[in-house]
């Protein structure tokens, strides 16, 4: 049975950025006030080990959940399906400004995260996108009300339950489970800063270049020969490097200063939702060729020999078969036809 109350918890941004403090601390006591709540902050989201108070709290959490956090909703979500909290990505009338006019045409079929997804919400807020407290606290209650609007059609739809099942005399019927009982200090227990890739299921199509192109160890495949991040700890700090080698955007670093890698709304090509500094022959050639310089970098950092173009790259080399121009290849054409 999914708890009939909204579980709303804040994940404070690292470090002790006065501003970013003060808007926490404004919505947390503006949401402590709201009744029909339960209200927790755990530290940043994507540094919570496997261990850590504020992750087994997450994963206790069995109804629609709402989590304010610093990254994308896209990362935000991923990133909680991948530390065992999965759901239905709820949808959010607070998002990024590029995410209102434009979406994919044809977004790429994923494969899904594998896992069984339970019947309930998860959205993604990021508190970036407002300066105070007021228009969180009206999104919440949407939301809240959203749910509950939900619950009571499920439950308007569901058959009459029989009769509870009496045994001695007495009635017995589900107990709502109770989440876990952590303090607040040990919830906010210190997590070590941590650097990880983080996949989207929803776009990656298991094509496996992140595993070839990777030579650290990071990435393996489950028992059905799915993607995974094996060893997420193998990863070099700052390195974005397989996430410029996806075809279909779908790992993200959720920290990373370049939005596109950090997980934000994935545009259309049309839409000039790329950096044209790029292509018109920026420091860096194209996102491979720089993929290929981070990875030469950390390889020589790590005392090994760069490789450059000669490993996990098999898929891209010139003599592979051609592929259909996508909308990036017409615009290049378009280009070229102007002479620019």
């Amino acid at each position: 049975m999914s708890r009939q109350r909204l579980t709303v918890v804040l994940s404070q941004a690292p470090g002790k950025h006065p501003a970013k403090r003060s808007l926490e601390e404004s919505v947390a006591a503006a949401l402590i006030l709201e009744p029909g709540l339960d209200v927790s902050i755990v530290p940043n989201l994507y540094d919570l080990g496997p261990d850590h108070t504020g992750r087994l709290y997450l994963q206790g959490v069995t109804g629609d959940l709402l989590v304010f956090s610093w990254h994308f909703p896209r990362a935000a979500f991923w990133l909680l399906d991948r530390m065992g909290v999965p759901g239905k990505m709820g949808e959010s009338l607070i998002k990024p400004a590029s995410d209102e006019d434009d979406t994919e045409t044809e977004p790429p079929e994923g494969i899904g995260s594998g896992a069984a997804i339970p019947d309930r919400h998860i959205y993604c807020i990021d508190l970036r996108e407002k300066h105070n407290a007021e228009p969180y606290l009206a999104e919440v209650r949407r939301i809240a009300a959203e749910c509950r609007d939900r619950r009571d059609e499920a439950q308007r739809s569901r058959p009459a339950a029989a009769a509870p099942l009496v045994q001695l005399g007495f009635g017995l019927t589900p107990k709502v489970p109770e989440l876990p009982a952590f303090t607040p200090e040990q919830l906010l227990a210190p997590p070590n800063r941590r650097w990880y890739p983080v996949i989207d299921y929803s776009r990656c199509t298991n094509c496996l270049e992140c595993l070839d192109f990777c030579l650290f160890g990071v990435y393996g495949v489950d028992r059905l020969d799915r993607i995974l991040v094996e060893s997420q700890d193998n990863c070099k700090k700052g390195c974005p490097a397989c996430s410029r080698v996806c075809p279909e955007q779908a790992i993200m670093f959720p920290e990373y200063k370049t939005p596109a890698i950090a997980g934000a709304p994935v545009g259309e090509i049309s839409g000039l939702k790329i950096d044209l500094s790029r292509l018109f022959g920026g420091e860096e050639k194209d996102a491979v060729s720089q993929a290929i310089a981070e990875r030469d970098r950390e390889l020589v950092a790590d005392g090994r020999q760069a490789v450059g173009t000669a490993v996990g790259l098999a898929k891209r080399q010139p003599a592979s078969p051609a592929a259909a121009k996508d909308d990036l290849d017409k615009l290049m054409d378009d280009l070229d036809a102007l002479g620019l």
